[in-house]
Order: C-alpha cells, then sequence, then structure tokens
C-alpha cells in the first residue's frame, strides 16, 4: 500500500550482471546522498550474477513486473471499520467522531461484508414513519437497554432474549392500551399511571421501558418478577427512547452489500470505467476477502507517477512494462542513445566505458560516498562480466584501473575471481533452450526490422553446436510471439575469443552484408567477436542500408 513511495533504480529487460549490479549500487550511491532509491530488476537473474549475489552475501533486487499505476500505489491503509452486529447509534458516533461518509464493514473475521454511508442512514430515517419491528434483526433487551442508556430494575437475568414482539407506546385510556399490548411486546411508558403499567405486565410484554427517569412501585415491581417482565428507566424522554430504539438496529440491516471492491494489484486502467459509472467517493481494497486498505476516486484518475532511474539501457524497448506511464528522472548509461523521450530535463551520465558500473565507481569517487566491500564487489563483477574479463573490445583502460581499485576494496584477486564469476557464467547445459534464447536479450529497432538479439557465454563452444536445432525451435517461437522479424543468438566462447550467431527470422541477408561472409544453416561463426554492443549492432546497423527498400 502506498505510504512514501520509492524511486526505483532499474536496468532492462532479461538483466544481465552488470544491469543488476549498476542497479543495486547506484541505489546504494543515492540512499547515501539521502535519496529514498530502491533497486530493482525487471526480469529473472541468470546464474552469472547470481553468483556475484551469493559470492558477497547482497540480496537480489525487487522484481518489477511493470510500472502501470495500480490500486496499490493510491489506496491508503484503512482500519476504520464497523462489525456487521454493531447498532445504528454506534455508527452515528463513530461518523461523527471521525469525520467520515462511510465505513466498510466487516465480520468476526474481519472480513468485508458490506459498505455504510451516511445517505445509507439518511434513507433509513426517512423511511421511518412508525416504530421499527426487531421480529427479523435479533436484537436483545440488552441492546435496547445499551442504546436508550437505561438501568435495569429488575429481570436482569431475561436481558438477553432477543425481541421478537413489536415496540410500542402506551398512549391513550386504560382500555386503549390493554387492547393494544400483544404478548413479547416492548412498550415505553413516560409518567403514567400504575393501573397502566399493571396492564402492560398482564398483556404478556416482555419489557417496560420507563422514559424520564420514571419509577415503577412496589406494587408493578413485584408483577413483573412474577411474570418475568423485564423493566427499565431510562434517563430520557419517550420522544427520544423511540427514536434511539430505532437506531438499534443492526448495521447489516441497511448497509450495501453489492459492493465493488478492487485488489492492491489491479490496473488502474482497468478500474477507472467502474469509478466513473459508480461516482463513488471511495472504494474498499481486498486482499483473500479481508479489507487491507481503501482507494479514493480522486487520487486513482490522476495518480502519483512510478519515478525511474534507467541504468545500463536507455531505449523504451528495452524497458520494462508501462515505462510510458512512469516518470525517469535519470539515465545512467554506456550505451548509444536510443530515443526515450522525457517531458522535464532530466540527470544523464553517458560515458564511452566497457560497463555501467565503471560510471558508477566514479560517481561514488566524485561525490567522495565510500564503498563498502559488497558494493565494490559487485561493481567489478559487473566491469568483468560486460568486458568479458577485459577481452571485449568495449572495454577501456579506465574499465581496466577501476576494476584493479574495486578488487582491493573488494579483498579479491582480479583475475582469479573473474574466472570463477565467468565459468558460473558459461554452462549452458543446464539451461533450457528457452533459457538460452533469451538470455541477457535485447530489443533493437535497425531500420524498420524489429531484431532481438541474445548472447550467452560459453567455454566450449560445441555445447553450442550440439544444441543448434533445439535453440533454433526456441529462438523462432520466441520471436513469433513477440513479433520480432529477426530474432540473434550470440553464442560467445570467452577463451578463444570467437562468437557464434545462430539466428532465425528475416531479412536473412542483412548478417551476410554486415559480416561480409555467407550464412550456412542459420549459423554465422564470427572470430574475434565479443561484443553485442560495438561489434553487431554496429555493423547492422550499418547494412541496413543497403538492403532493398
Amino acid at each position: 500500500m502506498n505510504k512514501q513511495r520509492p524511486i526505483y533504480a532499474i536496468g532492462h529487460r532479461n538483466p544481465d550482471t552488470d544491469s543488476i549490479c549498476a542497479a543495486i549500487c547506484y541505489a546504494h550511491l543515492k540512499t547515501e546522498l539521502g535519496m529514498n532509491v530502491v533497486p530493482a530488476r525487471a526480469g529473472s537473474i541468470n546464474r552469472e550474477t547470481a553468483f556475484a549475489l551469493n559470492y558477497f552475501k547482497v540480496e537480489a533486487p525487487l522484481l518489477l513486473s511493470d510500472v502501470y499505476p495500480r490500486v496499490a500505489d493510491v489506496a491508503i491503509p484503512w482500519d476504520l471499520t464497523i462489525n456487521e452486529r454493531q447498532n445504528l447509534r454506534e455508527l452515528a458516533q463513530i461518523m461523527c467522531k471521525d469525520g467520515v461518509k462511510s465505513i466498510p464493514v466487516v465480520n468476526d473475521k474481519r472480513e468485508l461484508v458490506g459498505m455504510v454511508s451516511v445517505s445509507d442512514v439518511a434513507k433509513r430515517y426517512f423511511e421511518d414513519i412508525e416504530m421499527q419491528s426487531f421480529a427479523d434483526v435479533n436484537v436483545s433487551l440488552r441492546e435496547l437497554a445499551h442504546v436508550c442508556d437505561a438501568s435495569v430494575e429488575t429481570g436482569n437475568e431475561k436481558l438477553d432474549e432477543i425481541v421478537s414482539g413489536e415496540v410500542r407506546i402506551a398512549a391513550g385510556s386504560l382500555h386503549t392500551v390493554q387492547s393494544s399490548v400483544k404478548p413479547k411486546d416492548v412498550i415505553l411508558v413516560g409518567d403514567r399511571i400504575n393501573e397502566i403499567l399493571m396492564a402492560c405486565i398482564e398483556g404478556g410484554a416482555a419489557c417496560l421501558l420507563l422514559t424520564g427517569c420514571s419509577k415503577a412501585n412496589a406494587e408493578v415491581m413485584e408483577a413483573a418478577r412474577q411474570k418475568q417482565v423485564v423493566i427499565l428507566s431510562a434517563p430520557h424522554d419517550t420522544y427520544t427512547c423511540a427514536r434511539l430504539i430505532n437506531q438499534c438496529v443492526p448495521v447489516s440491516s441497511i448497509m450495501q452489500t453489492d459492493v465493488i471492491s478492487f485488489r492492491a494489484s489491479d490496473m488502474l486502467s482497468d478500474i477507472k470505467g467502474l469509478m466513473t459509472k459508480h461516482s463513488h467517493r471511495s472504494y474498499p481494497v481486498v486482499e483473500n476477502n479481508k479489507l487491507v486498505g481503501i482507494v479514493n476516486s480522486e487520487s486513482a484518475m490522476v495518480p502519483e507517477k512510478t519515478k525511474l532511474i534507467l541504468v545500463d539501457h536507455n531505449e523504451r524497448s528495452q524497458a520494462l512494462e508501462g515505462i510510458e506511464m512512469a516518470k525517469i528522472i535519470e539515465i545512467i548509461d554506456h550505451h548509444r542513445l536510443g530515443g526515450i523521450q522525457t517531458n522535464d530535463p532530466i540527470f544523464t551520465r553517458q560515458d564511452p566505458v566497457g560497463c555501467t558500473c565503471t560510471i558508477v565507481a566514479d560517481m561514488h569517487l566524485h561525490r567522495q560516498v565510500a564503498i563498502p566491500p559488497k558494493i565494490a564487489g559487485l561493481m567489478l563483477s559487473a566491469i568483468i562480466s560486460d568486458t568479458v574479463l577485459f577481452k571485449s573490445p568495449t572495454c577501456t583502460e579506465h574499465d581496466r584501473e577501476m576494476a584493479q581499485y574495486l578488487s582491493k576494496i573488494a579483498g579479491v584477486d582480479v583475475q582469479e575471481y573473474g574466472m570463477e564469476l565467468l565459468k558460473a557464467g558459461s554452462d549452458i547445459g543446464n539451461m533450457t533452450a528457452e533459457e538460452i534464447a533469451k538470455n541477457d536479450m535485447k530489443e533493437f529497432l535497425i531500420g524498420r526490422y524489429r531484431i532481438s538479439i541474445s548472447q550467452c557465454s560459453v567455454l566450449e563452444r560445441q555445447q553450442a553446436i550440439d544444441r543448434k536445432q533445439e535453440i533454433l525451435e526456441a529462438l523462432d517461437g520466441m520471436r513469433r510471439k513477440a513479433g520480432y522479424d529477426l530474432s540473434i543468438v550470440m553464442i560467445t566462447n570467452v577463451l578463444e575469443e570467437v562468437s557464434i550467431l545462430l539466428f532465425i527470422g528475416e531479412p536473412t541477408n542483412l548478417l551476410s552484408e554486415a559480416f561480409h561472409m555467407d550464412a550456412q544453416d542459420n549459423v554465422l561463426l564470427l572470430p574475434g567477436v565479443m561484443s553485442r554492443k560495438k561489434q553487431v549492432v554496429p555493423p547492422l546497423s550499418e547494412a541496413v542500408k543497403f538492403l532493398p527498400a
């Protein structure tokens, strides 16, 4: 439920180690600088990243499937309720004390059973032209005494009996009273002669409510005891007691049971139509039938946008779902500019280095924020991963220098730890074909073609060649489902410094044009190619210019 919404630092879909570690480490920097920033991720964690997190004992970031505004973003916690068995007088007292116009009604298990509003109460009073019948609402004599602030004169043992007769006012002559009183009735009696009281007792009344602090004489009291009639004495006049008794009915008798409620996970875009149609001020939020909060219609119509800091990406196609509904306040990245537009000026940091975490480490130093060993370890892991232990052409001298600096803080040897990290992420033997097809996948708009490029690292390229057919089938299934024109898996051998491209879709001649070689059976072998960013995307972007329109 919405209390103080944080800013989320988050990487791209199908995150790699740099995407996850940059989110964690940049959130650390911003938190140290006094901002409420929470690291998040837009997909599952791969084996390499899991190794780094476990090694340095850091929890995985919060998983966000999307940032579409949901009920949970605008709902407020709500403890003010009324039990369905409480009466209307208690309801009125709660409404007056707390200044609310509607209250959720719950049962003893705190399950939502209805809503009651001021208009429901008003309707009740407009319809009250005579005394309320209690035949169907199970009101006890004790509740009746309580609502009228009455003291018990006699018949205390009978107070828990349910009122089954009518509530009447003893008015008129003795004959009139005698003819009107029925067995089990509750009779309101003001300053009346004792003959009237005796007549009510003889008529079989269950209870006499003496108003205006009236008292019965000894004869009447004795007759009441013999007939087991309850006598109550109230401080209010007869008219007031009559009105109070009508408030004795339980809330369940007037509440609305056809309640429109929402779940915390409901998207606001899905519920706005219902809100507009019914025009209620507020709606209950329930989980497992339990009330957890209230959502106000005004706040739901114009919700506060989720604030995001994008790390390791800046293209809308690579961002998590609903990015267009969020407010981007910063971008920290080392890739090409991909066209995300913002309504306001924002802080951006785009450096031509091999890893986003190199930039994040620089910012720690520039802001003079101390780097804890575990944060240093994660940033080192990201640099090793993105530069493939400094073998990628994207690697700069600054990446190497920063890695050495961070390794001293983290207390690890760069080469030794680096090989452990790469080995953890280079075994595709335990990965399904679908996992390989989606691993570290990024989407690119190259010319007029939507192209997905995934990447896996291996220590033995034969692992990928032996599974070529099942990987291609999984890749094609993913391509068709997502609507890509062309899908590519880049299998990179980190020891031999060579990549194999497995691809499916059209235009296949784009690959031949980009790498100046013919593809055989949906496979291209590219010696010396390690970087998707620097050695695959740029040639494709250039080659598309020469394809027929």
